[in-house]
């Protein structure tokens, strides 16, 4: 058949990239402690082990706390970066936005450690205020690259007209421009929180002595007994990320149909 050889080789991709994924809520409802076929039976204990220690609600917490402000600040930064890299032309825009989008491609260590040197030696204590400058770092350039194309797709006759009628620019902008690109903004702050809870490396060398979730599941790993509650957490994980996107591309395709443009993909 035409095609197939292609077909099969996506079918074999996707399930060598999700298999290990779909397994997780298999062996966190699953009564034994061994992750290993066959099963034993079904039980929702890890599940309860999961919401009764009290290190993990107070990671739990950290990574919340962490994701909300790193989401909101990421996205209030990469508003202003858009909306001057759409509207506006002045002298060093291209590198200046070069240098906004540079976490995209720098390997995350790199960064991290970048981090933790400067703000030890300016005496900054590490704490989850630290972790949250490092995930806003990482989350701005996702951020500016989804409001970018909001801005860009908008008809700047809009803003023009509004004017003309008598609006000043502020209120043109507050009152046509932001609710056609809220939807943009609404996926920016949620594929914010996503990278964010799910970050480990920022976390591992910014925290300090404060828990996040990826850090906790990572130290747990060495405790056999540990397994089947971060499999549980695992699931409850990665079933909110799944839920997060799938609202962050709700909201980007209601942007896309609002502007009139075509639709050339987005993250699901």
């Amino acid at each position: 058949m035409r095609g197939g050889g292609l077909r099969a080789y996506a079918i074999a991709y996707l399930l060598f990239l999700y298999a290990p994924i779909l397994l997780l809520p298999v062996f966190a409802f699953n009564s034994g402690t061994i992750i290993a076929f066959p099963l034993k039976g079904f039980t929702t204990e890890w599940f309860a082990q999961m919401w009764g220690n009290a290190t993990l609600r107070r990671a739990m917490l950290n990574s919340l706390t962490i994701a909300v402000s790193s989401a909101v600040f990421a996205t209030c930064l990469g508003l202003f970066a858009a909306r001057a890299s759409t509207r506006f032309a002045f002298p060093g825009k291209g590198p200046i936005m070069g240098l906004i989008m540079l976490p995209l491609v720098l390997p995350e260590i790199i960064v991290s450690i970048s981090l933790l040197v400067v703000l030890l030696g300016i005496g900054i204590p590490l704490s989850v205020f630290t972790v949250i400058l490092g995930h806003t770092l990482i989350c701005m350039p996702y951020a500016v690259a989804i409001l970018t194309t909001a801005f860009s797709s908008l008809d700047r006759s809009l803003e023009e007209a509004a004017q003309d009628l008598g609006e000043t620019k502020l209120s043109a902008f507050r009152l046509v421009i932001l609710p056609l690109v809220m939807p943009g903004i609404i996926s920016a702050m949620l594929m914010s929180f996503t990278i964010s809870l799910d970050e480990f490396i920022i976390a591992f060398f910014l925290a300090g002595n404060e828990p996040t979730l990826p850090t906790y599941i990572f130290s747990q790993l060495r405790f056999p007994k540990s397994i089947p509650m971060i499999m549980a957490l695992g699931t409850v994980l990665v079933a909110m990320s799944i839920l997060l996107l799938t609202v962050a591309e709700y909201f980007r395709r209601r942007g896309v149909a609002r502007t009139g443009q075509k639709d050339s993909g987005g993250f699901i």
